[in-house]
């Protein structure tokens, strides 16, 4: 039986982390442990319901053994690396860490020292790519029945006004909702290179919060598939569609919106007739439980999509510096005017 350490418990850790772990202790008896330790290095420790709070990671460590403890580092990514160190030190090895893996290559570098130098097992929470929905776009493009894939679509869309202000880090729109859609258009396509970025300020009659409005991207895959990815975190609706073009048919699927409603829906349009279906799709237990079991069995624990990430982070880089050196008068102005 494995244990869990949280780190940090804001939305992520709390709201996202800690309920489904629930959903995976119900569905597998006796692979974690039932009072999770959870800690927060900016927050005044706080009664959790199911849960042992720790006032520092040394606390923590006390409580239950590191070498059989799972770490949910749910920080921003900007303390990626410090946080890892300590936790190193302290005997911890099997960590999921929050998405992004880093925000920049120099936090990247930082944080593959420190993996290397602890042989830590990292795991990156990119868990679109434990979705029963791109299980069955990977099954399509794998299976070739459509053809050629030619080209991937993703929009992201959903308001993010109150918690962008919220943050103590300065993220930008690429951060927040791509990871999850670089993710898997890396996964179903390869490695790409840029083609295009583009990136808005999010403003209100109130603020302007610079390169957190709307982020946009143009993939070319060595493997000659185009991919779009368009972000925008000003939108008044949710959504997340994924639409993959085929020589043959065109695959339309939505992933879930919110923790209100774990259900997918995939419609097939194929020589004239379209197919629609809806079904479960709770990617985070999902992907936690598979974490978990590997974990729990295998001493040497494998990268699993950690290249992925790595790419990912990569490619992020390479976006946000083009926006930057497109659009310097951004860059000076104020984060936040009242």
């Amino acid at each position: 039986m494995l244990h869990t350490l949280i780190v940090g418990m804001g939305r992520s850790g709390s709201g996202l982390h800690l309920p489904s772990l629930a959903k995976v202790r119900a569905s597998d008896p006796g692979l974690l442990s039932l009072s999770p330790i959870v800690y927060d290095p900016y927050r005044p420790p706080v009664t959790t319901p199911g849960a042992v709070s720790a006032t520092s990671l040394e606390e923590a460590a006390r409580h239950t053994p590191p070498g059989r403890t799972v770490v949910h580092l749910c920080t921003p990514p900007d303390v990626r690396a410090t946080l890892l160190e300590h936790l190193a030190k302290l005997g911890y090895r099997k960590i999921i860490v929050e998405k992004p893996l880093a925000l920049d290559l120099v936090g990247l570098a930082a944080v593959a020292r420190v993996r290397r130098r602890w042989g830590l097992h990292l795991t990156v929470a990119t868990h679109w790519l434990d979705s029963a929905l791109t299980s069955r776009l990977r099954a399509a493009v794998e299976a070739g029945g459509f053809g050629g894939l030619r080209g991937i679509r993703v929009v992201q869309n959903k308001p993010r006004f109150t918690r962008s202000l919220a943050v103590r880090h300065s993220p930008t729109a690429f951060d927040i909702e791509v990871p999850h859609a670089l993710a898997v258009v890396l996964s179903l396509a390869g490695g790409a290179r840029i083609d295009g970025a583009s990136c808005e300020d999010m403003v209100t009659d109130r603020l302007r919060l610079p390169r957190l409005g709307r982020a946009r991207l143009r993939l070319l895959h060595h493997s000659g598939v185009r991919t779009e990815i368009d972000s925008n975190l000003t939108s008044p609706v949710r959504e997340r569609r994924i639409t993959l073009e085929f020589d043959h048919a065109t695959l339309t699927g939505h992933y879930p919106c919110s923790d209100a409603d774990h259900t997918a829906q995939l419609r097939v349009s194929a020589g004239g007739e379209s197919t629609w279906s809806a079904f479960t799709d709770d990617a985070l237990p999902a992907f936690l439980r598979g974490a978990y079991l590997r974990y729990s069995t295998s001493p040497a624990f494998p990268p699993g999509a950690l290249p992925v990430q790595v790419d990912a982070v990569r490619l992020l880089t390479e976006a946000k510096d083009l926006c930057a050196a497109r659009d310097k008068p951004s860059e000076e102005a104020p984060h936040a005017t009242r």
